[in-house]
């Protein structure tokens, strides 16, 4: 599966190589189709994941045919995940994460960075998918002196995300938003920045919002044929979108250098130049003001 790190010089540990799902032979809940490709199983394989059906493979070689780099993607995005929470928890002395679209449970999970340098921090993990809370519920546990919750929600209900987590997390406290490679399942009809806005009007002074998001900038017709095979296997919007609408995300909010980058730069440890392997942008802005 995909190392999670911890520590700076770990990104790039070897990946496993994805073998035959463990589900094939029977699947856990009956309401679950195993014949329809499901987006969470089918980022877990590309990440080297054991948990996923012949649906899923099927859907995530046919992506791959279109654009190979999409398996660089999901694990230049998973190391992203570690270095900004390592950023947030030790440089910037965020307590709270509050992470939106979790997908299925991996080594190197947002409270298991955060606690490795904090062990009181508190982590809210977010999905609407009853597959992915399951999983989260069951292998996502905190540390005795931090906390894990988990709350069911869509992205695009922001009141309901809010209330969820603050069962656990004090919103009147600094917090950091974590919006990893989400926000391009949300139509433009949808208005994914009001619903960034509306997320980021919420939060305390000191606290920060993370995206990351996929993007056609570095090869506009693989990725478009790739986001097109996607779209017609998986029953779920794929949307990339350019450096300028994925900035336009942050609503104007103050960024973090070094701004809204190509994900494998931002903050690395690796001295570049970076190929564009990874097509993602991500970015990181902290909230000045206070709730509006």
């Amino acid at each position: 599966m995909q190392p999670g790190p911890t520590d700076e010089g770990n990104e790039t540990a070897a990946v496993s190589t994805p073998v035959r799902g463990a589900w094939d032979a029977a699947c856990p809940d009956p309401g679950f189709d195993p014949s329809v490709a499901h987006p969470a199983r089918v980022y877990a394989y590309w990440l080297g994941g054991k948990d996923h059906h012949l649906a899923d493979r099927v859907a995530a070689e046919e992506v791959m045919s279109h654009r190979p780099q999409v398996v660089a993607g999901a694990r230049a995005n998973r190391a992203f995940l570690a270095r900004v929470v390592r950023y947030l928890a030790r440089e910037c002395g965020i307590r709270q994460f509050l992470d939106i679209g979790t997908g299925l449970p991996a080594p190197g999970s947002t409270h298991e960075v955060a606690q490795a340098i904090a062990p009181d921090c508190r982590v809210v993990y977010v999905d609407n998918d009853p597959l992915v809370l399951t999983y989260a519920r069951a292998l996502l546990t905190s540390g005795p002196q931090g906390a894990c919750d988990y709350v069911d929600a869509d992205l695009r209900d922001t009141p309901a995300v809010l209330a969820g987590a603050s069962w656990t997390l004090d919103l009147d406290r600094p917090t950091a938003v974590l919006l990893l490679a989400v926000l391009h399942f949300i139509a433009d009809t949808d208005d994914p920045a009001a619903i960034v806005a509306t997320l980021a009007r919420q939060l305390a002074p000191g606290s920060y919002l993370v995206i990351s998001h996929l993007t056609a900038d570095f090869a506009p017709g693989p990725v478009a044929a790739a986001a097109g095979a996607y779209t017609a296997l998986i029953p779920t919007p794929l949307i990339p979108r350019s450096h300028t609408q994925v900035s336009a995300l942050f609503g104007g909010l103050p960024l973090v250098p070094p701004g809204v980058v190509p994900i494998a730069e931002w903050r690395s440890a690796t001295a570049g130049p970076f190929p564009h392997a990874a097509d993602l942008h991500a970015g990181v802005a902290r909230i000045a003001g206070g709730r509006i």
